[in-house]
């Protein structure tokens, strides 16, 4: 058994995580941090995980992490980067789900984030967690940084294109949506259901801290820098991401089974059938990122559709997943369920 400790057991993304944890057969999970809600059973605030988790939350001072096999990081950013090494030093592997070990270049990290970084030297070592891309480094790796919502459903829809070379990588487009659990657990106004419910709206356009992940995701893809416009918006629902992204192709290619081939042995991407519109209800809960390719009228420009559960396949199931190929576990172990529907 895995023993597993969750550091910040209290947003979305961790009780999304306990809820995938506490059906893994090779999961034990010893202990759940929070600094709030310390002596507070799990239960007792997330009534779903009753008769599945009894451990109450631990204050993170008193939570003896070292004695885990991996601890999750399911906390804003900051906080990761304080306690990772002292757990890598005394061997514990690390799946940070915040932004501390995405980015490689440092710099562009504090810009984008506000604040000096406090083990840039443990940034070259951390994997980038997107199995579909670093799979084989995954499964040695000792520290993980799992990607971004937003991220994870632009990079799997350019992919196949830029790998296969066949679109301009200096003007590509990324319009996307997200549901508001994706802004977390946090009291804010914005997030208000009056304030968030029968409306949409674009944010962040001059620059969201997602950006430079994409391009640097991108660039590896592709070998070289790329040029992208990314938009978010937030939507009027809980769950879900739907990246509509664009780009201009520059050679004719089946575009169809160039996706279909490069998915082919993917578990949890799904091209689905020429003319698609994937929505996110078909995700959600799930571990899926479903795809599909368009290339309206004929013309040069080329169409991708992807939708993910921001908390599964954006978050908590990808960061299990990428817990399965650390310790050489069928990859998909506790990641089957079929997403929920209505």
């Amino acid at each position: 058994m895995i023993k597993v400790g969750v550091v910040g057991g209290t947003g979305y993304t961790g009780v999304e995580l306990l809820r995938l944890l506490v059906a893994h057969p090779q999961v034990a999970l010893q202990v759940i941090t929070s600094r709030a809600d310390a002596g507070t059973l799990v239960s007792q605030m997330f009534p779903s995980l009753r008769g599945y988790v009894d451990l109450p939350f631990t204050h993170p001072d008193h939570a003896k992490l070292e004695q885990c096999d991996l601890v999750f990081f399911a906390t804003p950013h900051g906080i990761a980067m304080q306690q990772t090494r002292t757990l890598l030093d005394a061997g514990v592997k690390v799946i940070d789900l915040s932004a501390d070990f995405r980015l490689q270049d440092i710099a562009t990290w504090e810009k984008w984030y506000g604040m000096s970084h406090a083990c840039p030297d443990l940034v070259a070592n951390a994997v980038y967690g997107l199995p579909e891309v670093n799979r084989e480094q995954i499964k040695s790796a000792r520290l993980v940084a799992n990607p971004g919502c937003y991220p994870t459903a632009v990079q799997l829809g350019f992919i196949p294109l830029l790998e296969g070379g066949v679109i301009e990588a200096q003007s590509l487009i990324a319009d996307a949506k997200s549901g508001v659990s994706g802004a977390g657990r946090k009291a804010e106004m914005n997030n208000l259901f009056s304030e968030a419910s029968d409306s949409f709206k674009a944010y962040g356009v001059s620059g969201h801290r997602h950006l430079p992940e994409i391009r640097q995701g991108l660039a590896r893809v592709r070998g070289l820098e790329v040029g992208l416009t990314f938009v978010p918006h937030l939507t009027p629902m809980i769950r879900g991401i739907h990246a509509t992204l664009y780009g201009k192709l520059t050679r004719e290619v089946d575009l169809q089974a160039l996706f279909e081939q490069r998915y082919i042995n993917e578990p949890f991407v799904d091209v689905m059938p020429l003319g698609s519109h994937p929505e996110t209800r078909t995700v959600r809960g799930a571990n899926h990122c479903r795809i599909a390719v368009h290339r309206p009228q004929g013309g040069d420009m080329v169409v991708v559709l992807s939708v993910i559960d921001n908390l599964v396949k954006g978050a908590a199931g990808q960061a299990v997943q990428n817990m399965n190929l650390m310790f050489a576990l069928p990859e998909a172990m506790a990641l089957n369920n079929v997403p929920l529907l209505p």
